[in-house]
């Protein structure tokens, strides 16, 4: 044979030599020429194909013929010289080339030609071996590529050829090898499975396998992935179950694990286990796996395997296979249904609401064990960092595809008339100002000063800063100006900055080491002040506390109290408030020390095209009061009527000095809580199982010893149910479910006390619901420690070790759950070491945020703001279901006076709407608009200019009901009220009614919103980002590509979060979606932008756990970082009114070019000069 050229894959069809054999082949065909000609091209080609991988490409190249030319003389030679030269030739081609070289011969129809001549092969008597061989080969090579092939074979009658194939020649193994592996292809169709169970091949495959030899092992392999596969099928199951198979399939594996010392056969093993497995997925395979006592078996050798890494695939598989058969268990409690009940004023006649009042009594009582257990079919453990996001993949049947649903179309609703009862919430739109202390009386022609303004340059949160101090100034407190409202009774705090203090600034730089300084005296308090103060209630607390802070004891009703206080002042920190602690100055609240650090005059002038904004400090007063948050509590109406305040809501909190890494999991961890929990089961002897706290049985006695811990969360926000020990230094925690529910448990907040140093405590929340978490990503629970934040470090700091997240044992009814698929609960479970002994710590899910958090923050803004410069009102949108108000504030800047221009200016200024905590367990959107409210209210001059530019409408809480009472979810109806927004119910969901008709109001009123944000907080991705609407591309993601290309849409909505993805660090673009779901129609985002009108209506998540990108990539998200969010999306809105209005700033165009060519690439940052609020406050 001549040697070949090397030619291009392009010419290979026209220049080679296999052309010209496969071309005599065809033409044999054609004539029906004498088989021994056939036979000699085929077996020239075989050579061909074995020893070139030119020949094999050019065989199955696109345009090829070759493969049509072979299946052709295969179902027309009856040469069977011939027929196995072509099959050998299939074999090497599919064998060698991957799945695309099989997806080619399956489309060209080799598998019904191939089928066919099974057929024709077994009427012969014998079968010829070696045909059978080869065709069963090949066939279970392309049979998974074949969509249709279970179908095709069954039709064919292939199932028992290959069946009693296997029944007659049990001894012959080259023969059974192959047909075992096609009877493991057949069985992957249901029905196939169910045909050849009835035939006997469950028990033929138990005449394969069987106790550890070193014989046949790849014979044994095979038969038991066949096995495998066969006893997913319920009938066969049931089958195997009947005939006691799985006490026998235990016995081998025992057998193969005592043998297998080297570890050779861990494939046997696994596909031991992989049958278990199998055979488990109903209830009866359950039951048997357990009376075989195959808990403990597995437990047993799995533990045993731990040792060898190699082995992790048996021992996760034990895993799966013990969590599956663990016996289902309700949870511990009289009723899943929230422990407190509110009765609504009227009780709706379709939803979970009424399902859940007409329920049974008794559906708390059932356990499902149905066989239904497709939900539990996931790995035991999954090392990798690939989160299981379902919101990163849209399914297509949740994408709303009518177009005429999807076009915005501005719905009235309500009459003009009834939308009239809201002009009294805008006073804006009417008042002439004329009352008011305005900067300016002199009437000024209103022009408009048209300075050029370029991109703004914004430093991030926690940046280290120059060491140059030069514009950081003395506080100065000037003589207050009674703000509006007030009646002269509070006073206003102005913060001016001077540059003398420049010295004492740089002293503080110098002393890095005070910020872990503990003054002895208050060490010396500690022990005392946890042990007298059990904790903080309404009765005790004095109504006043004084400026200055002594060490002092109080008893009212024989409770001990002290109160701590400290007669010195931070010369740096007169602005901020009181400090708590002697020779300690800690701020409460919000970093405000620093102000605005400005340019002077003439350097602002010369560098008027770039904006010095510091968005991560506030130049307001601290936004933490102590002795306010009391009063405010007092008037908090909730429906446990709590009479306590948790410490760190007291105390209050500033953000750690440090960074805080997103956790890496240890590996293994997931696979040994799983296995200390099968050890219940195993060793109940060892289980303490006595209820610490309990809810549902308030008078039940605690125990005293000194070794337990203790347990509440009888405050705000709190909402832990029971706890129960298990084991000395381990607790089993249930949520309460949310009011008027009985689900929704995620967020919690609670109180544990009672600790001892050097002790590993575990702490298991049994009833959580989501699927994943984040928990498994990296992401820490909160603590707060009580002897921290007296020793001068009050703050909430991640905490907790080999953290995971997992389906347990407990479960509900699909009656109980409405219905709902998923119906066992998650563990969160993660451990603690508690630095001190005998504190009171607090463990929340994310940072806490009360509804009186809120309304203190609002008071103290009012108060505090300058009534010349901002125009600030806090009004009473409605009043909720129990009674507490919902606040509604808005913020803009004052006119420059009461002339005719500058009313209307002032009055023309477009609206911005924003809302956020809709979800009460999301209490990183109360952060996130924290740092907007305190932004939009700083003497910042780019604040300013936003004020100037817009007109802030906000409901800062959405659902102040469900926040107080501790809900995830749910207001008091029981309901998410973000799916109440189509048709809104004005006595269940008044907040959501009355916000929407505010939204309606302006709409009426042509004055519809510019922006409409929502915020919110995401529990199973990382990052900031924003969810908007868009017709364009929902049509897009339905892949109707077609229906898309037509859609004429404005892309502005896209303009905001690109602004933000280049100012904000934890923002991500990548992250964010404008599609419309249908699942999401009843969502503000959608409704507002659906009904109301507004194109640039958002949802902004922010991450409970932490950043994957940028500069807090690697970090769990802190309140700072949330905070600056806030912020930085308020210098996003700056920068989309220059975009948006570029006319009424004047900007030349080839300016705002520039401007979107900045959009498009990195925004710099810029460093501060001085020292960051954050050193200031922890030197």
């Amino acid at each position: 044979m001549s040697k070949l050229k090397v030619i291009p894959e392009k010419s290979l069809t026209n220049n080679s030599r296999i052309v010209g054999l496969l071309a005599q082949l065809e033409k044999i065909n054609a004539e029906s020429s004498e088989s021994d000609t056939a036979r000699y091209v085929t077996s020239k080609i075989l050579h061909l194909v074995q020893s070139q991988e030119k020949t094999r490409r050019e065989m199955t190249a696109k345009g090829s013929t070759g493969m049509e030319i072979l299946l052709s003389t295969l179902e027309n030679t009856k040469d069977l010289q011939t027929t196995l030269n072509i099959l050998s030739i299939l074999v090497e081609l599919v064998s060698a080339g991957g799945g695309r070289r099989v997806s080619f011969l399956v489309t060209k129809g080799g598998s019904q030609i191939l089928l066919q001549l099974l057929m024709n092969a077994s009427k012969e008597s014998p079968p010829h071996e070696e045909l059978m061989v080869q065709i069963h080969s090949i066939l279970a090579k392309i049979g998974p590529k074949d969509k249709k092939f279970g179908v095709k074979a069954r039709i064919n009658g292939a199932l028992n050829i290959t069946l009693n194939l296997v029944k007659q020649n049990l001894q012959n193994h080259r023969l059974v090898l192959p047909c075992l592996q096609l009877l493991r292809v057949y069985s992957a169709n249901s029905v196939n499975s169910v045909s050849l169970g009835k035939n006997g091949v469950v028990e033929l495959m138990f005449k394969i396998i069987g106790p550890f030899s070193k014989k046949n092992s790849s014979l044994i392999k095979v038969a038991l992935d066949t096995l495998a596969a066969l006893l997913k099928s319920k009938t066969n199951a049931r089958r195997a179950v009947d005939r006691g198979y799985v006490q026998v399939l235990l016995t081998i594996y025992v057998d193969w694990h005592r043998h297998d010392n080297r570890h050779r056969n861990m494939l046997i093993r696994k596909g031991i286990l992989q049958s278990l497995k199998s055979v488990t997925n109903i209830k009866l395979g359950r039951k048997a796996f357990i009376d075989a006592n195959g808990m403990k078996i597995l437990y047993n050798t799995s533990q045993e395997c731990l040792a060898v890494r190699t082995l992790d695939p048996l021992v996760n598989t034990s895993s799966l296979i013990m969590r599956k058969c663990f016996p289902k268990n309700r949870l511990p409690l009289p009723t899943i249904k929230s422990s407190f009940h509110f009765q609504l004023p009227v009780i709706p006649m379709t939803g979970p609401v009424a399902q859940l009042y007409s329920l049974p009594p008794e559906v708390d009582d059932v356990v499902d064990e149905s066989d239904d257990n497709d939900d539990i079919d996931v790995e035991a453990e999954n090392e990798t960092e690939n989160e299981d996001d379902l919101d990163q993949n849209f399914k297509n049947d949740d994408i709303e595809t009518d177009i005429n649903k999807l076009k915005p179309q501005q719905e009235p609703g309500r009459t003009i008339e009834d939308l009239k009862m809201y002009e009294h919430l805008f006073p804006e739109l009417v008042d002439d100002f004329q009352d008011y202390d305005l900067i300016s009386k002199e009437p000024k022609p209103f022009v408009f000063e048209g300075k050029v303004r370029g991109p703004i340059v914004v430093p991030t949160a926690g940046e280290e800063t120059s060491g140059n101090s030069g514009s950081l100034r003395k506080v100065i407190v000037k003589e207050n100006i009674p703000s509006r409202g007030d009646e002269g009774e509070k006073k206003s705090t102005f913060m001016n900055l001077a540059k003398e203090d420049i010295k004492d600034d740089r002293t503080l730089q110098q002393q890095p080491g005070d910020q872990n300084r503990t003054i002895s005296s208050v060490h010396g308090l500690n022990n005392d002040i946890v042990k007298a103060l059990d904790r903080i209630t309404l009765q005790n607390i004095p109504s006043q506390t004084a400026p200055g802070f002594t060490a002092e004891t109080k008893k009212d009703c024989s409770l001990p109290l002290t109160v701590l206080t400290c007669a010195k002042a931070c010369p740096h920190m007169a602005a901020c408030g009181n400090v708590l602690f002697e020779g300690r100055t800690v701020q409460l609240g919000k970093l405000c020390c620093t102000g605005v650090e400005t340019e002077d005059d003439e350097d602002t002038e010369s560098n008027s095209s770039v904006e010095q904004a510091s968005v991560e400090v506030p130049d307001g007063p601290t936004l933490h009061d102590p002795d306010l948050y009391i009063e405010i509590v007092k008037n908090t109406k909730s429906v446990p009527e709590y009479s306590e305040v948790a410490y760190p809501d007291y105390f209050g909190h500033i953000p750690p000095p440090f960074k805080e890494p997103i956790l890496e999991r240890p590996y293994g961890v997931q696979r040994t809580k799983i296995a200390q929990d099968i050890e219940r089961l195993i060793h109940q002897s060892d289980i303490i199982d006595r209820v610490v706290y309990d809810l549902d049985h308030p008078n039940y006695t605690i125990p005293e010893e000194g070794d337990i811990l203790k347990f509440n969360s009888k405050f705000e926000c709190g909402n832990l149910r029971k706890v129960i020990q298990i084991r000395k230094n381990e607790y089993d925690l249930i949520l309460n479910s949310d009011i008027n529910s009985n689900h929704y448990h995620q967020w919690f907040y609670f109180e544990v006390s009672g600790m001892r140093p050097g002790v590993a405590y575990r702490f298991n929340i049994i009833n959580c619901e989501k699927s994943n978490s984040q928990f498994n990503y990296g992401m820490q629970p909160l603590m707060y420690s009580v002897q921290e934040a007296l020793n001068g470090r009050p703050w909430w700091i991640r905490m907790g070790t080999d953290i995971c997240y997992y389906k347990n044992h407990f479960s509900r009814s699909s009656v109980a759950a409405g219905g709902q698929k998923g119906k066992s609960y998650y563990t969160i479970t993660f451990t603690v070491n508690f630095p001190h002994k005998d504190d009171v710590c607090y463990f929340a899910y994310h940072y806490p945020y009360t509804y009186s958090t809120l309304q203190m923050h609002l008071q103290k803004l009012e108060s505090a703001h300058n009534p010349q410069q901002i125009y600030f009102r806090k009004d009473v949108l409605c009043e909720t279901l129990s009674g507490n108000t919902c606040p509604l504030v808005t913020i803009t800047a004052m006119p420059e006076s009461n002339y005719y221009e500058h009313l209307c200016q002032f009055r023309n200024r477009p609206y911005v709407f924003l809302s956020a905590r809709v979800h009460p367990g999301e209490t990183n959107a109360s952060w996130v608009m924290k740092g907007t409210l305190e932004y939009l209210m700083s003497n910042n001059p780019t604040a300013q200019s936003l004020r100037e530019s817009y007109i802030f409408k906000i409901v800062p809480m959405l659902n102040p009901d469900g926040v107080i009472n501790g809900n995830h979810r749910c207001s008091l109806s029981g309901e998410d009220l973000n799916r109440q927004w189509q048709n809104p119910n004005p006595d269940l969901h008044p907040t959501i009614y009355h916000a929407k008709g505010l939204l309606q109001y302006l709409a009426a009123v042509k004055r519809l919103p510019l922006v409409y944000c929502d915020y919110h907080g995401h529990s199973r991705k990382k990052n900031v980002f924003m969810y908007g609407c868009s017709i364009k591309e929902t049509v897009w993601h339905t892949n109707d590509n077609a229906t898309s290309c037509d859609v004429v849409e404005d892309t502005g909505y896209r303009t905001l979060p690109k602004i933000l993805s280049h100012i904000a660090p934890a923002f991500c673009m990548s992250s964010c979606s404008f599609v419309v779901e249908k699942s999401k129609e009843s969502t503000a985002r959608v409704v507002i932008w659906r009904e109301i009108g507004v194109q640039r209506s958002y949802t902004m998540e922010s991450t409970l756990c932490g950043c994957d990108q940028g500069k807090y990539k690697g970090l769990q998200i802190g309140t700072r970082e949330l905070e600056e969010m806030g912020a930085k999306f308020c210098v996003g809105l700056l920068r989309l009114k220059r975009l948006t209005s570029p006319l009424e700033y004047n900007l030349p165009s080839s300016l705002l070019d520039f401007e979107n060519d900045l959009i498009d690439s990195s925004c710099k940052v810029t460093s501060r000069n001085g020292v960051s609020s954050l050193k200031l406050l922890t030197l």
